[in-house]
């Protein structure tokens, strides 16, 4: 039987996916989790076309750094503000381009000159990334590459796409962001943290405008460097990936 939350949901999605945003994403985002909790084996998951595209948790960092040592290896990426969207990949081929909403999008995202039609790779791999325009507010990047994605026909010109990891891979972040870039992928700068302390200094930096200046950012993202933490971490929660996590001002 469909319960309330769900009929709202695909209400809101159907809206979403013919331009017509009745909510914001984050208020979207909040719904999907409430009917998580309560019906996560519902029709609306179960139908959902998208590959994984979870939220980052934000703003509770130091009860994401609780329990780490203090020597964990963290990475300090760019909180690009765009459209994440997520590339799914067959023998080589792309094969499926999706956004966090679900919509395909293959054939707009096949335009865009910063992702590869043909990777050096076989079986089944997704990229996960966010399409946004260099040298715009954060705001106005989002706005762009979301009407570039809504949009029936509009050129891709100005809008570039940035890969920052591969889901269910065997690589540390570190080593996915050298990866991907030997893949052919534009890929964030990343800043390497050798104890948790340091996090507030990257945070100061970005706050003063000194760090990752050339992209559109409404944040950092602190990340877990090692494959075995994160897995650890991602067992413990259903919500979002708990290795990584976005400050904002």
């Amino acid at each position: 039987m469909t319960t309330y939350l769900e009929e709202r949901l695909e209400w809101y999605d159907h809206n979403y996916r013919i331009g017509n945003a009745l909510i914001t994403d984050k208020q979207f985002d909040q719904l999907e989790k409430n009917l998580l909790r309560i019906d996560p084996d519902c029709d609306y998951f179960t139908n959902k076309k998208s590959l994984p595209l979870p939220s980052l948790k934000k703003n509770s960092i130091d009860e994401f750094l609780e329990g780490l040592l203090p020597d964990t290896r963290l990475l300090i990426e760019p909180k690009i503000d765009g459209i994440a969207i997520a590339l799914q990949y067959r023998d080589g081929n792309l094969e499926k381009s999706i956004s966090r909403k679900g919509i395909d999008v293959t054939n707009k995202i096949a335009e865009i000159q910063d992702i590869p039609l043909k990777l050096p790779v076989s079986g089944i791999m997704q990229i996960r990334g966010e399409l946004f325009t260099p040298n715009r507010s954060p705001n106005f990047s989002q706005r762009i590459a979301s009407g570039f994605v809504r949009a029936a026909a509009g050129s891709p010109e100005g809008i570039s796409f940035c890969g920052f990891q591969i889901i269910n891979g065997k690589l540390n972040q570190y080593e996915t962001i050298q990866y991907l870039k030997k893949l052919g992928f534009n890929t964030p700068d990343i800043k390497s943290c050798n104890y948790t302390s340091q996090v507030q200094v990257f945070r100061k930096q970005w706050l003063d405008k000194k760090l990752f200046t050339d992209y559109p950012t409404d944040g950092i993202v602190v990340k877990i460097n090692s494959r075995k933490l994160q897995l650890i971490r991602e067992k413990s929660s259903i919500n979002y990936p708990y290795w990584q996590i976005a400050i904002k001002d």
